[in-house]
C-alpha cells in the first residue's frame, strides 16, 4: 500500500486545518492588536500624540528603553558571534554543556533571572557590598536593566548562527587560513559574509525581544518611575492606574515594532530566496 501524504488528504480537511490555524491566530494575535490601536487612537491622533509626549514618565521610559535595547543587543552580537563560532568551529571539552548554558535563559523565567542578579550585585548579594563600598550601582540603574535584557535575550542570535554554520562548513575558512590570513581576517572577510543574513534575521529578533522584555527587568529596575521604567514597565503602570488610552498609545510602540519585524524578515526571506538562484 503505498504512504498516504498529506496532500493527498481529502479537501475538507485541508480546508477544515486552514480555517481553525486562521481562527486561533485571529482571536490571539489580529483582534487583540486591533484593539490595542483603536483603543490608542480613539480620541483622535491629538490625544494620541498628547498621551505619548505628555507626560515625562512615559517620554523617559521611551528613551530609557532607545538606550538599553541597543546596548543588549550589541552586548549579544559579540557573544552570540563568539559562542556560535566556537560551537561550530571547535571541538573541546564542555562544547555539551556550552550548548546548554546558551539555551538556558530559554528555560529559566525572566522573573528568576531577575532574581540571579539581584542575589549578585544587590545591596545584601554576593557582589553588593563591594560595589556600594566602590560607589557602583548595577540594580535599580541602567547596568541592571542592560544585564538583565542581554542574558534574556542572549539565545537569539547565537541560536541563529550555530546551524548556518555547520551547514556552511569550514572549508572557505580552512582556505583563507592556509593563505596566510589571521583569526580576525578570516571572520571579518569570509565568516560574517557568509552568514550576514542570519546574523541580520538574529539582530532584528532580539531587537525586538529586548524591547519589549518586562520580567526580568521588573526585578532589577525597582520600577522608579522616569528614571527606571522601561516602556513595558510603563504601560504596566499606565494599566494598573486604570489609563486605558495611555496604556494603549505606548503599547502601539512595541505593537508596531513587532509589524515591522514581521515585514523586515519577510524581506529577508525574500532577499535570501533571491540570491539563492
Amino acid at each position: 500500500m503505498a504512504e498516504r501524504r498529506a496532500h493527498d488528504d481529502p479537501p475538507w480537511v485541508r480546508s477544515l486545518l486552514i480555517a481553525a490555524a486562521t481562527a486561533v491566530i485571529a482571536v490571539l494575535i489580529v483582534v487583540p492588536l486591533i484593539d490595542v490601536f483603536v483603543g490608542a487612537f480613539a480620541g483622535g491622533f491629538a490625544a494620541y500624540w498628547s498621551r505619548l509626549t505628555g507626560s515625562p514618565e512615559t517620554l523617559a521610559a521611551i528613551r530609557l528603553t532607545a538606550v538599553v535595547a541597543p546596548l543588549a543587543v550589541g552586548l549579544n552580537l559579540v557573544f552570540g558571534i563568539a559562542a556560535a563560532w566556537a560551537i561550530a568551529r571547535f571541538r573541546f571539552p564542555g562544547r555539551t554543556l556550552l550548548g546548554a548554558i546558551i539555551d538556558l535563559p530559554f528555560a529559566v523565567s525572566p522573573v528568576v533571572v531577575g532574581l540571579f542578579l539581584m542575589l549578585l550585585f544587590g545591596r545584601q548579594g554576593l557582589f553588593g557590598p563591594w560595589l556600594e563600598a566602590h560607589g557602583v550601582r548595577i540594580v535599580f540603574a541602567t547596568p541592571g536593566i542592560v544585564l538583565a535584557t542581554a542574558f534574556v535575550t542572549f539565545p537569539v542570535i547565537a541560536r541563529e548562527l550555530i546551524p548556518l554554520l555547520e551547514a556552511i562548513g569550514p572549508e572557505e575558512e580552512i582556505a583563507a587560513v592556509s593563505l596566510g590570513a589571521r583569526g580576525w581576517q578570516v571572520l571579518a572577510h569570509v565568516t560574517l559574509p557568509n552568514v550576514r543574513w542570519g546574523l541580520l534575521f538574529g539582530v532584528i529578533l532580539c531587537t525586538a525581544r529586548a524591547m519589549g522584555e518586562f520580567g526580568a527587568v521588573y526585578v532589577v529596575s525597582g520600577r522608579i518611575a522616569g528614571k527606571t521604567d522601561t516602556i513595558p514597565l510603563r504601560i504596566e503602570k499606565l494599566f494598573q492606574d486604570y489609563d486605558l488610552p495611555g496604556a494603549f498609545a505606548l503599547a502601539t510602540l512595541l505593537a508596531g515594532l513587532a509589524l515591522l519585524t514581521l515585514l523586515a524578515q519577510a524581506v529577508l526571506r525574500w532577499k535570501v530566496g533571491t540570491e539563492g538562484r
